[in-house]
This record gives C-alpha cells, structure tokens and sequence, in this order.
C-alpha cells in the first residue's frame, strides 16, 4: 500500500512517544496499587502522581476518578449519579443515548447548538435535580457548545451538569462548571482503554466499594494512567496550526462546491464536515480510500443501509443530504501538505461525480 494520509484524529490519535515511554517504563516497575507491600506501595505512590498532574494540568480542583474511557465515565453518571430525570441534548454521542434513561431531548438550532429557549423548556420538563447530558465538541461537526448559558441554565433549575469532553480534553480550557466531565486518553495522544472521570462533588454520585475512592471496581490501569498523564503534559500549542489548517481546507472545499456543515457557527478547529452534493458518504469513503485517506463518514452505517446521523438529523438535514457528509479531523502531526492534498482529491471526485450526472 502505498503512502497513505491519517485524517480521522477524532475517532482516536496516534499514540504519542511521550505517551509511549511513560506507558513502557510503568509497566516494568508496576504492582497492584492496592497492595500493602513496599511494590504495591510505589505503585499507589505513582498512581496518585499522575492523578495530581492531571488536575494541575486541567486545573481541576475536583475528584478525579480513573476509568477505561469516556464511555464508562458517562455510564456510571447516570447509573449513579443522585439526580431525577435525565436530560440530553439532541447531538449526544451514542454512548450518551445508550446510557440514559427515557430522556427528555434538548433540541439544538441549525448550527448546532443548544439554544437558551430550548434548553429552557427542557429544564422546565425535567422536574427537580434533572441530570443534563451536553457535550462540549460535538464529534461529528466540531460545533461547540454554549457552555456559559448550560452552566447558568442548569444551576437555575437546580441540576447537575455531565460534559462529555472527549474530543476538548487536551485541545481547549476545560468546561470547569460542569458537574461531571469524562474523556478518553486516546483522543490526545494517550492509549486506549483508559481515561477519567471528573467529579465537582463526590456527595453527587453513589459509592459502589472497590478502589478508586470506592468509586469503581477493578485493578487500575497504571500504566495507562501514567501515558495518560505525559500525553496530557504536551499541552495544545500546536492548535493555532491546526486552525490554520481547517480555515485553508474550508476555502478550498467551497471554492470547489462543497457545504461546510455548521459554517457559521463555532467550530474546533481540528474536526470539519463536508457535505458533496450529490455523491453518497458510502462513495466518498471508498474513493477516498483507494487515494490513500483515512476519512469517515457523517452519517453511521447499519446493517449494510445508510442511516441519516442523528446529529444532522437534529440540525436540520434531510435524508439526503446527511447521507452526502463526511468528516476530516485533524492531530499534533496533520501537514499542511496532507491537507491540501485531500482538498483536491475532494475536487477531483466532486467533479468526476459532476461530469457523471452531466
């Protein structure tokens, strides 16, 4: 195979060499933290090492709680959390839909936010101490979310607020007046398997015994925690470039007929979706793969149909046009020759489709 160009950050990052070495040179010296003897000891000393730099580094002043990822961060919320009904906004991950309970919808306008109307009206249909699942980044479309107006809104009516920060942690300021936030290591150069739970009051959720303050059951994942940490520590410097990158790509993406999904509105610089009318998600995958891109698709493939996202869904898109939209996202290394190397493969194939229908 020839030299191919990585596009798909989002859906998980290379693992840094920091991240790397922190991960092997734990794993040569680790024991079970829980044990009371001089290895098991050190292991519980390094554990907490790296618990004290993710807060200092995220400037967290909370618990922080260890877990395999985002997804059981946000499960063991609504399985646990001391809250009434269950709110999220229309833009949710699927790990957020599969973890709630018969919840109320936030609906989000066109650019994909969530309105102060909409969230109003929800709250007032969440009775007393509702939980309210709204992300920070969406993963699809970049666009991120009010977080002054959630915070205000869900104080207001006496809630607690759950942010699934999985695609912001290590890209942007934490979204620190949420209640709960959770995110996975594997989004910022860390491995996979591991991530965290961030809690403002550990009185807000259940205990359920084990380790991790009683928190969760299992073994802690060392090694993982510890490239968790050196991962986070690289800091977000290089997101200017990656700005740069994306307002180049949205140039040369509508300069050659294409939509940019949530245009006018507020946008990570290192996630962006197009739409290229016309030309079915499932196509532009397979010929973007056979040019060397890993890309992905906006809309999610089930049991061999296409189905319309839920995310362009709730934002107003037709059938049609959400099957027409995939996503490019950016990390630390995306070149800007990459970038302008997909901008014109995305020409050629919008053309050649053009020229097709002609």
């Amino acid at each position: 195979m020839g030299l191919r160009i990585y596009l798909d950050h989002a859906a998980t990052t290379p693992l840094r060499p920091v991240a790397r070495e922190a991960l092997l040179a734990t794993a040569e010296r680790w024991a079970n933290p829980s044990s009371p003897h001089a290895e098991g000891r050190a292991a519980r000393a390094a554990l907490e090492q790296a618990r004290a730099r993710l807060a200092d580094r995220l400037g967290w002043r909370g618990a922080i709680l260890f877990t395999s990822g985002a997804s059981e961060g946000l499960a063991t919320v609504f399985d646990r959390a001391f809250a009434g009904q269950h709110l999220i906004s229309a833009v949710e991950h699927d790990a957020v839909r599969r973890a709630a309970r018969a919840p109320v919808i936030v609906p989000v306008e066109r650019d994909g936010r969530v309105g102060a109307l909409g969230l109003a009206l929800a709250l007032e249909r969440g009775g007393e101490r509702p939980l309210v699942a709204i992300q920070h980044v969406n993963s699809e479309t970049g666009v991120l979310q009010p977080l002054d107006i959630i915070e205000e809104a869900v104080r207001a009516a006496g809630g607690l607020w759950l942010c699934d920060a999985t695609q912001s942690v290590g890209k942007l300021a934490l979204p620190a007046g949420a209640d709960f936030i959770a995110f996975s290591a594997h989004k910022f150069g860390g491995p996979p398997g591991v991530g965290a739970l961030l809690v403002r009051d550990l009185a807000t959720l259940a205990p359920t015994g084990g380790q991790e303050q009683g928190y969760r059951s299992g073994t802690e994942n060392g090694p993982g925690i510890a490239a968790m940490a050196a991962a986070l520590d690289e800091g977000d410097a290089w997101m200017e470039r990656a700005a740069e990158l994306r307002a180049q790509c949205d140039g040369a993406i509508e300069a050659a007929g294409g939509e940019i999904v949530a245009r006018a509105g507020p946008r990570i610089p290192t996630i962006a979706a197009y739409r290229m009318p016309g030309v079915a998600a499932a196509a532009q995958l397979i010929h973007f793969d056979l040019a060397g891109f890993a890309v992905s698709a906006g809309s999610a493939c089930s049991s061999g149909t296409l189905r319309t996202s839920p995310v362009l869904a709730a934002m107003g898109f037709d059938n049609m046009a959400a099957g027409e939209v995939i996503r490019i996202s950016f990390g630390r290394t995306t070149r800007r020759e990459e970038v302008w190397r997909f901008a014109e493969s995305w020409r050629r194939i919008a053309e050649e489709a053009r020229a097709r229908a002609a």
